[in-house]
């Protein structure tokens, strides 16, 4: 198995599945789609994604409608897009993803939380090479063989495919996203969910000390209200599994 593969495996037992803000999160990426492409999912690839994440979350219709409604009201806030690049201690490269409506806010919060944990916030493009920006997708597996699926979708963007035990999953760049996107619903597959990940091309082991270090920062941006994702370079001991 590849390096999608194995980042999954680990982000499966730590805190990213226990995240208690996941309907925040969709409600914001709704308000971004439609802001970008309009509220008909049948004409926005990237509304169409959200909802499917919506479902796969287990957030109830109604909530999802209403969000959609509100995004689509004149008054309702843009969200803003924003990468934040820094080190937490013992040299972990950290990549922050938030959606805000107050950039200041953000900003200041981030930072804070940086100087406050004994890391430090870089600037643009200090860390984000470090990191490989894919797109991934869960698709139904009944009757579905991940060989041949990764052979058919090596053309249309496919990195790498593997089962798990509640689906197929299928890896492929950022850019990829479009092309995969638009063949397996051609395929008339059945997505479970979709996204983006950012997986660290090198990682880094600490020892249980170090790692309660830099546990306490991440844990103080993933409380923020503003922040979306949290990828970082260290590599989780054996014990954490």
């Amino acid at each position: 198995m590849g390096r999608a593969f194995e980042f999954r495996k680990a982000r499966k037992f730590k805190r990213w599945a226990q995240m208690a803000k996941t309907f925040t999160r969709i409600g914001k990426d709704i308000v971004i789609a439609i802001k970008e492409a309009g509220p008909d999912p049948e004409t926005n690839a990237k509304l169409r994604a959200v909802m499917q994440n919506a479902k796969a979350a287990n957030m109830p219709k109604e909530n999802v409608e209403r969000a959609i409604k509100k995004a689509s009201s004149k008054d309702t806030s843009d969200f803003k897009e924003v990468l934040f690049e820094g080190y937490a201690p013992h040299g972990i490269a950290i990549l922050v993803e938030t959606a805000t409506d107050n950039n200041n806010r953000t900003v200041a919060n981030i930072r804070s939380y940086f100087n406050k944990c004994n890391g430090s916030l870089g600037t643009s493009g200090s860390v984000e090479f470090m990191f490989d920006h894919t797109c991934n997708f869960k698709i139904n597996k009944e009757g579905i063989d991940p060989e041949e699926l990764e052979l058919d979708l090596i053309d249309f963007g496919a990195e790498e495919v593997f089962e798990e035990e509640d689906g197929i999953l299928i890896y492929g760049s950022f850019t990829s996203f479009g092309a995969l996107q638009k063949e397996l619903e051609s395929r008339n597959f059945e997505i479970i969910s979709s996204g983006f990940e950012r997986i660290p091309q090198v990682t880094k082991k600490l020892t249980p000390e170090e790692e309660a270090d830099v546990e306490k920062l991440l844990e103080r941006i993933e409380e923020d209200d503003d922040v979306q994702n949290v990828y970082h370079s260290m590599e989780y001991s054996d014990s954490d599994e």
